[in-house]
């Protein structure tokens, strides 16, 4: 693994469980109303277009990143409408 792949897999891991502890908090909580229901929208589609971005350039730190990212904000989404 090359450098440039080593690092991108890093700043990926480390903003991808910056998410986490989000997630937690509106699990435990069982409240998502401080979170924007137009953010979370939003910033899925972008994450899901760099996803797509990332495949087709077969860059493998910002495919798993964005899959992951992804996940976690769909999860988030889903939260916040099921504790409405």
């Amino acid at each position: 693994m090359d450098f440039v792949t080593f690092l991108g897999l890093v700043a990926a891991s480390i903003t991808t469980v910056s998410f986490i502890p989000q997630l937690m908090k509106i699990w435990q909580t069982k409240s998502a109303k401080d979170v924007s229901f137009i953010m979370l929208i939003c910033f899925n589609t972008g994450i899901f277009l760099w996803l797509i971005y990332g495949i087709i350039l077969q860059q493998l730190p910002i495919i798993l990143a964005n899959a992951v990212t992804l996940f976690f904000n769909l999860i988030i989404l889903w939260l916040k409408i099921k504790y409405r």
